[in-house]
């Protein structure tokens, strides 16, 4: 119980610190608007009425927390989930692809960390390509992708998966690579000095010693992969998803509904992080790990 209580209570007061904080600099940020309004009406309201009203502006420069709660509450639950404004439902469109590009992913991820780690040729020749893909800007490929994939009739869910896969395959492939060369070269002798095979060193020495770097690796990658497929959206003019939620209101200056689809994806991305993690630690459970 105690060890309960010194892991909670530094979270929700590094929490309680960031809501006040969010109160402040919405108060700092919707005065200047407030003011402007207050001077055309000829009205001198109190410090803690400007307060109130900056705190319940209808189209605030930044929304106060208990806006977004509300606003997040009623999209959340009090609609339907087959309705575009559902927060559920635009964030399952999203998932959808977000799912799909983790898959691909990881899968790729996993087969260029294998062809590196044992052909040098591609060590050396497509490493450094795979590195410096990375520097080339997200919101520079994806309208590219989509317009590509438009022309050959391909539209939906597969040029947004694809967005999301260049963003999840990069950290899947560094920490296999990592996690198939951490095995210590007295180990490898070992399987050497018992004749094993190239197959039989890799399966039993090299797959389980990655494990943990695997997963660790695909809890980035699977926040990136959110991430692309919000990104992905945004040049699709899609009706659906958080990225067209986020366009959309951003058209009408609507920054609560903003605010809370932007916590809706945070909410999203903190579920498939922590699925992750617990895959992750019942694979290592059942391969014999200690819990830690």
């Amino acid at each position: 119980m105690n060890r309960t209580l010194e892991n909670v209570v530094p979270v929700l007061t590094i929490l309680a610190g960031m809501v006040v904080a969010w109160y402040v600099a919405a108060v700092l940020l919707n005065a200047p608007f407030q003011r402007d309004l207050d001077r055309r009406a000829g009205e001198t309201p109190g410090t803690i009425e400007f307060i109130d009203k900056t705190l319940s502006q209808p189209k605030p420069t930044m929304p106060a927390p208990h806006q977004v709660a509300q606003n997040f509450f009623e999209n959340t639950f009090l609609r339907k989930i087959t309705s575009n404004r559902s927060l559920v439902y635009n964030a399952w469109i999203t998932l959808s692809s977000t799912l799909l590009g983790f898959a691909f992913g990881t899968a790729l991820g996993i087969l260029i960390a294998v062809g590196v780690v044992h052909l040098t040729a591609l060590d050396r020749s497509l490493m450094p390509w795979i590195i410096a893909s990375q520097t080339i800007p997200i919101l520079a490929i994806a309208p590219m992708v989509i317009v590509v994939f438009a022309a050959v009739g391909v539209t939906g869910l597969i040029p947004k998966s694809l967005i999301s896969t260049y963003l999840s395959f990069f950290p899947v492939a560094v920490g296999m690579v990592k996690g198939l060369r951490s095995p210590e070269i007295m180990h490898l002798d070992l399987m050497h000095t018992y004749n094993a095979s190239s197959s039989q060193v890799f399966w039993k020495l090299r797959v389980p010693a990655s494990v943990p770097y695997l997963f660790a690796s695909m809890k980035v990658a699977v926040a990136a992969s959110l991430v692309g497929a919000i990104v992905a959206e945004l040049p699709t003019g899609a009706v659906a998803g958080i990225g067209a939620k986020l366009l959309s209101a951003s058209y009408y200056s609507q920054t609560i509904d903003m605010w809370s689809a932007l916590v809706a994806g945070s909410i999203v991305a903190a579920l498939l992080v922590t699925i992750v993690g617990i895959v992750g630690r019942m694979v290592e459970h059942s391969m014999g790990a200690r819990p830690a």
